[in-house]
């Protein structure tokens, strides 16, 4: 009965996150282009990146073999889209996702769950990469609604049990996997939530910022973005 429920919210959650298109003006969530908190251009091919909530950080590492979903997450980061947004929607026992631009602001609470920058990502579905405890996958709306699989432009989930997430293998993009902070997950999973699976208490991504050498962080922190010491090209494996 407890899988059959959590197929159930499959098919009604994850698979049914709608994308929102700003039509006009700055997309929800986004500062100008020229607002960057870190220079994209000076990561490697697979980046880590320190999710920081207010219930801790969740270090993640970008696979190189999904490089339209990579570089769309960094570009996101780098521009402060992800700051601020909350886990809006939360299930003990499968995952954890959040990404919403909207969720940022307490009186569209009705619509958590529907809004983007404004775009989808063609799907990158590659063998091998699954649903392992920790993975990072790229939400979307259901086949019906979307037969290519292609993702929201922002919204992600995080695996919080492999077993029951299993089933998700091969029909949602997966880019990126957790190296550190699995208790994280494990706390903000367990935490207490209401309709639609919403924490009752906010849970909140601080900040997604990559993780640095300590030299190159400093100069980041002051400056906004790397040295060209640092700088080299992204380069797919």
């Amino acid at each position: 009965m407890k899988r059959f429920f959590i197929n159930l919210m499959v098919l009604l959650g994850i698979g049914a996150v709608a994308v929102s298109c700003s039509c006009s003006g700055q997309k929800d969530g986004q500062k100008k282009e020229n607002e960057m908190t870190f220079d994209p251009k000076a990561l490697p091919a697979e980046p880590v990146f320190d999710i920081v909530t207010d219930m801790g950080t969740i270090k993640v590492k970008l696979y190189s073999k999904t490089p339209l979903h990579r570089d769309n997450f960094v570009k996101l980061a780098s521009e402060g889209f992800y700051d601020g947004v909350l886990f809006h929607r939360v299930i003990n026992g499968f995952m954890i996702q959040t990404g919403d631009p909207l969720s940022k602001d307490p009186s569209k609470a009705d619509l958590y769950g529907t809004g983007g920058p404004g775009y989808t990502i063609p799907a990158e579905i590659v063998p091998g990469l699954v649903h392992k405890k920790g993975a990072l996958a790229a939400a979307r709306r259901g086949d019906a609604a979307n037969p290519k699989r292609e993702s929201s432009g922002s919204q992600f989930y995080i695996v919080q049990d492999e077993n029951t997430c299993a089933q998700l293998d091969g029909q949602y993009t997966v880019f990126g996997e957790t190296v550190e902070g699995f208790d994280v997950i494990d706390r903000i999973a367990a935490v207490q939530t209401g309709a639609k699976d919403r924490p009752v208490k906010d849970v909140k991504i601080i900040s997604i910022r990559p993780d640095l050498p300590d030299d190159a962080a400093a100069v980041a922190d002051s400056t906004g973005v790397q040295p060209e010491s640092q700088k080299s090209e992204p380069q797919d494996k």
